[in-house]
């Protein structure tokens, strides 16, 4: 690698909007340490875009990242790397794996579970509508969490009662100030969960993506469609990037709509919609800030002189090339939902662009156009700068989300 100091990315994700300056004042890609593995970040729009959809660039860490065997067992993000899922596939294995997953996030299933989506978020505000005047409520955990976490849960056939143990440990993938030893207890903990699902799914099946699943991989007799591992791999991802993103997301939004009263006036003059600030969030605070990792399979030359060799690792930083000048402008660090362009890589970019990306459009959307209608004069609880983002350099969120819903009553 370059003789280029590499810059540490800060595990707790205290500053990311700081960081992620000195990211694109580095240059186009720059190297940085994430918790002792060193990678390419690429934070400008245009080059992450192509990299994102060449062939020689790669997600499979066992193939293609020589460190892979030296690193996986004391990296505390080896699960990222690690799992058995279309997320590490590379080339025909992705293409098998996307094909067995593409079904649960159809147009016509997404359709079909709108007035589900809708009904969620009505039961949720109901519960919040009998808290007194002026009480405070976490909105992260009685909205933001629970919708996107019943929604995965009737897609995979998931009862409340297992996803309520699936959780912590979901949440702690995400987490990045674990040790070595801590993640890899928590990634233990995990499969443990999901082999317990499997034999019950396996026992009683049912009309749900897990049940699917466990067929394809039960009346394939030498694993070429669906391993064991793939198996487990999938559920992790669709538990993982079904519900935590999301979670992030709609907490960004009511963030950034109470933080600017000025948006919700756009809005609700008609100036733009519900729609333009889901994109807009995504653009602004995406969900994901980096996503760990893909590997070069030949040398790749790139903007500045600089080549990223064969073998080395690339993280892709969502968050920093989304707010890049060069792509938005002089106000690109500006929440603005009336801008014209709101183009972003929260979901990622080519093969591997996230399947849940119009679920998880349409979960945000009803969250906000429901809790706005119900409550329009929702208010932060603390100021902006109170609220802690979740310890995390992946993961864009707050610890919690306090807000007043009505006025103290007089």
């Amino acid at each position: 690698m370059s003789e280029e100091q590499p810059l540490v990315l800060d595990p707790t994700g205290a500053d990311h909007h700081a960081e992620d300056r000195a990211l694109r004042a580095r240059g186009p890609i720059t190297l940085v340490d994430i918790l002792g593995v060193t990678a390419w970040s690429v934070s400008d729009p245009s080059l992450l875009k192509q990299l994102l959809t060449r062939t020689c660039v790669s997600k499979d860490a066992r193939a293609h990242w020589p460190a892979f065997a030296d690193t996986v067992s004391t990296w505390p993000l080896a699960l990222w790397v690690a799992v058995d899922n279309m997320f590490t596939a590379y080339g025909s294995d992705h293409r098998r794996l996307r094909r067995l997953i593409a079904p649960a996030f159809s147009a016509r299933r997404i359709a079909a579970m709108a007035p589900v989506v809708e009904d969620l978020v009505t039961d949720l505000l109901d519960d919040l509508e009998g808290l007194p005047d002026g009480e405070v409520v976490d909105l992260r955990e009685r909205l933001a969490y629970p919708l996107p976490i019943a929604v995965i849960g009737r897609l995979l056939g998931i009862s409340s009662h297992q996803l309520n143990g699936l959780r912590t440990v979901v949440d702690r993938v995400f987490a990045t100030t674990l040790t070595a030893d801590e993640a890899a207890a928590n990634t233990a903990a995990l499969y443990r969960l999901l082999d317990e699902l499997i034999a019950l799914k396996r026992a009683a099946p049912g009309d749900d993506m897990t049940s699917l699943l466990i067929t394809i991989r039960d009346e394939d007799g030498d694993g070429s469609a669906l391993s064991a591992a793939e198996l487990r791999g999938s559920l992790v991802l669709m538990l993982s990037a079904g519900y935590e993103t999301t979670v992030n997301v709609i907490d960004q939004a009511i963030t950034s709509l109470l933080t600017d009263a000025e948006q919700l006036t756009h809005v609700r003059a008609g100036r733009c919609d519900w729609n333009d600030v889901v994109e807009e969030t995504l653009r602004h605070e995406p969900a994901l800030k980096h996503l760990p990792l893909r590997y070069a399979l030949e040398d790749i030359p790139v903007p500045g002189g600089r080549i990223i060799r064969r073998g080395e690792a690339i993280l892709a930083s969502y968050a920093a090339a989304n707010r890049h000048p060069a792509w938005h402008g002089g106000d690109a660090d500006l929440f603005d939902a009336t801008r014209i362009s709101k183009d972003h890589l929260a979901f990622g970019h080519g093969v591997h662009f996230c399947l849940g990306a119009p679920l998880a459009r349409l979960e945000v959307a009803a969250a906000l156009r429901q809790l706005f209608a119900r409550f329009p004069d929702v208010r932060l609880a603390s100021p902006i700068g109170e609220l802690k983002p979740v310890p995390s350099l992946i993961s864009n969120g707050h610890m919690t989300l306090p807000v007043r819903l009505r006025p103290t009553a007089v």
